[in-house]
């Protein structure tokens, strides 16, 4: 049975919408190999108190204890936006297969694009990007409306 990026990337983004009702950036990571769950993630460095519980890099975290191995062979990690260049490193680092995103992440600057790119890191990444980039985008833009709006009525500015 074969489950398509779509159907992955719509599990991103439901931990992606739970990151952003605690609280945390919205964003939601799902490692998969042979169409199973072995790691997720949702942003949580407040939470964690740990400027590196990016939902990425949490869900490496997750897979490399389920599969008892830092290294990540044949996985495929579903991410709702670009992953940041911390995160990037991750993904090299424990040898990820394919990087699926939703949104992009900076029109000036972009470590997958930078990073995954250069001749000089040796392991290859396969990337499919603009999955499902409306919703995921709407997702991270509704979160940060919804975060201004509050911090607005509590320091009692208006909008």
């Amino acid at each position: 049975m074969k489950i398509d990026d779509d159907f992955w990337m719509f599990y991103a983004l439901s931990l992606a919408k739970f990151a952003g009702s605690i609280g945390e950036v919205a964003i939601g990571a799902v490692l998969v190999l042979n169409n199973k769950v072995v790691g997720e993630g949702y942003n949580n460095p407040i939470g964690a108190q740990d400027p590196t519980a990016h939902a990425e890099i949490v869900a490496l975290r997750r897979g490399s204890n389920v599969l008892k191995n830092y290294r990540l062979l044949r996985t495929t990690l579903y991410v709702t936006l670009e992953p940041c260049i911390m995160c990037v490193g991750a993904i090299i680092n424990a040898r990820i297969s394919r990087l699926v995103f939703g949104a992009k992440n900076n029109k000036k600057f972009s470590a997958v694009d930078s990073l995954l790119s250069d001749p000089k890191v040796k392991h290859r990444v396969v990337i499919t990007s603009g999955v499902l980039s409306n919703l995921c985008s709407k997702e991270i833009i509704n979160f940060f409306k919804n975060r201004r709006r509050t911090q607005n009525v509590y320091s009692g500015e208006f909008l």
